[in-house]
């Protein structure tokens, strides 16, 4: 048999075939790894860039992961816009963006709408370029006041009654408003016996007190319309005394006492002048006339319209020595 030599060398053994095959898949891998970072990289510089020529604001890529493996080209959102911060608190604030219409993006009309809803449209734009057309005009008051509202005149018509019918008694009382409008006109039925009816002078016949309203009764109804206002009539304590009623002085206009009424109508300032003569004098008109008797609507109507004629110049001497509360 032949001998078999075996010549073993144990020096330096060269390194293993897998170890060396596995270091050069990972110096690959880290290569490859640097190539698409620096892609990523030349990427990002780019859209940057377009981003910049446009006047976008650069993009912000805090909290966001981008895939190696993408190759689309992600555009970033653009930042809120923002006021600068204020010098008190120094917080930053949205500004407010005011929505602005477009012609060519606002839709057109429906076609659907009726008719009426196109016309109600047009009336409330004439009312609102016109002003407020449909409320009616506000009335007149007087001169400088407001006491229009607040101002009445009062007539009553008296029949006799008492030992002999000397004493007068309320009948029937008239009360019209500044403008004339008859605020109470109604026929009262005494507490007592009628024994002089006075239709020469008061108008007031049997026929009158069938449906006449009881005195109590007209008396709180009259009471209720002349409380605070200003009274306006002529020798007008003669009414008040019917009434068994005393109204304020202030509050009191007597026809028959006014000095500037008189001096117009050219009588004396001290006299008392019937309220006929005044107004034939400084209205021209005729009342009392006829065997019918006087009417109460009538002369309230009258005293009404001679205390409008001097009313200005009256109410301004009240101003500067205004009556006592006696």
């Amino acid at each position: 048999m032949s001998t078999l030599i075996l010549n073993l060398d144990f020096g330096d053994c060269p390194p293993p075939k897998k170890a060396t095959e596995g270091n050069h898949r990972h110096q690959r891998f880290i290569q490859r790894q640097r190539r698409l970072q620096r892609n990523l990289k030349q990427k990002q510089t780019q859209v940057s860039a377009k981003t910049s020529g446009l006047g976008h604001p650069k993009p912000q890529n805090k909290g966001v992961t981008l895939s190696t493996s993408s190759k689309q080209k992600l555009h970033p959102l653009p930042e809120p816009i923002r006021e600068k911060p204020n010098q008190k608190n120094g917080i930053d604030r949205p500004l407010s963006r005011k929505v602005s219409t477009v012609s060519w993006l606002t839709p057109a009309p429906s076609r659907k709408t009726s008719s009426l809803s196109v016309v109600s449209k047009v009336d409330l734009l004439s009312e609102f370029q016109s002003g407020l057309c449909s409320l009616p005009p506000a009335r007149t008051l007087p001169a400088g006041t407001e006491k229009g509202k607040k101002m009445v005149a009062l007539d009553c018509e008296m029949v006799g009654t008492g030992p002999k019918g000397h004493t007068s008694s309320l009948a029937r009382c008239s009360i019209v408003s500044y403008s004339g409008d008859i605020l109470y006109d109604e026929y009262i039925r005494p507490p007592c016996k009628i024994v002089d009816y006075r239709t020469k002078w008061s108008g007031i016949k049997k026929e009158h007190m069938i449906n006449a309203t009881p005195f109590k009764v007209a008396r709180r109804e009259i009471l209720k319309i002349l409380l605070g206002k200003i009274v306006v009539g002529h020798a007008i304590h003669n009414d008040f005394k019917a009434l068994h009623y005393f109204h304020p002085k202030p509050l009191t206009r007597d026809t028959s006492r006014i000095p500037i009424l008189n001096s117009r109508a050219g009588f004396p300032e001290n006299e008392s002048i019937s309220l006929k003569r005044l107004t034939k004098q400084l209205l021209q008109q005729d009342i009392q006339v006829g065997k019918s008797g006087h009417s109460s609507v009538e002369d309230a109507k009258a005293t009404m319209d001679l205390y409008k004629l001097v009313e200005v110049e009256w109410e301004q001497q009240l101003a500067r020595s205004p009556p006592s509360q006696e």
